[in-house]
């Protein structure tokens, strides 16, 4: 049994490159690298779509140089992607930098007829708000089908499985609606840090579980 949909939780760049001497935004840039690696092993092994959680509302009281540093991973991702899976944001993009919202815009585009793996990245994104804005969109017909389908993940599928790297555990604020029932995965391991090997190991964990859905 192969999961349609995971959910990334990406912690632990900044604390990687720590642990190893370096400014925290080299944390990032090798986060990036580990995201590469991880989504095609994800391809390869049949799962359909993945939500990575690359920076959350509440991101913008870390430094500013920081947040710059994020940014800027980003927007080289997004100008230089040339592969093909379709990239999708979700988030307020808008509230974003210029150059950043652009930058989005530009890859999303671009990829839109790709007919790869969906790459779906959380940016700006805070599911207490994400909730409260499907509620809005739906109240005319509010029933369950017609808020599912308002949440920013809405075009996506069932979200069966939820991985947060870095030691916590906790979901801080990412998909909360859609992990009602998914499995939840928490790794020690820092993001950055994250292999082939890794990925088929979580996807060999999620296989041994029984999903009974409350029954």
């Amino acid at each position: 049994m192969t999961p349609r949909h995971i959910g990334f939780i990406m912690d632990g760049n900044g604390r990687w490159a720590t642990a190893h001497s370096l400014p925290r935004k080299e944390g990032y840039k090798a986060g990036l690298c580990a995201l590469k690696r991880v989504i095609a092993q994800c391809s390869s092994r049949g799962v359909e779509a993945a939500t990575v959680y690359a920076f959350s509302t509440e991101n913008f009281a870390r430094p500013q140089e920081e947040i710059n540093a994020v940014f800027a991973v980003v927007k080289d991702f997004n100008n230089n992607y040339e592969g093909d899976l379709k990239i999708t944001y979700m988030g307020d993009i808008d509230a974003l930098p210029d150059d950043v919202a652009e930058s989005v815009r530009l890859v999303e585009c671009n990829t839109a007829d790709n007919i790869g793996m969906t790459l779906n990245i959380a940016l700006n994104y805070g599911a207490r708000d994400d909730i409260v804005k499907a509620a809005k969109l739906a109240c005319d017909h509010m029933d369950f089908s017609a808020f599912e389908r308002n949440l920013a993940s809405g075009a996506l599928p069932e979200l069966d499985l939820i991985v947060r790297t870095g030691g916590e555990r906790r979901l801080s604020n990412f998909m909360l609606f859609e992990a009602a029932y998914s499995e939840l995965i928490f790794l020690d391991k820092m993001w950055p840090d994250m292999t082939e090997t890794d990925v088929d190991e979580i996807l060999c964990e999620f296989a041994s579980r029984q999903r009974k859905f409350g029954r």
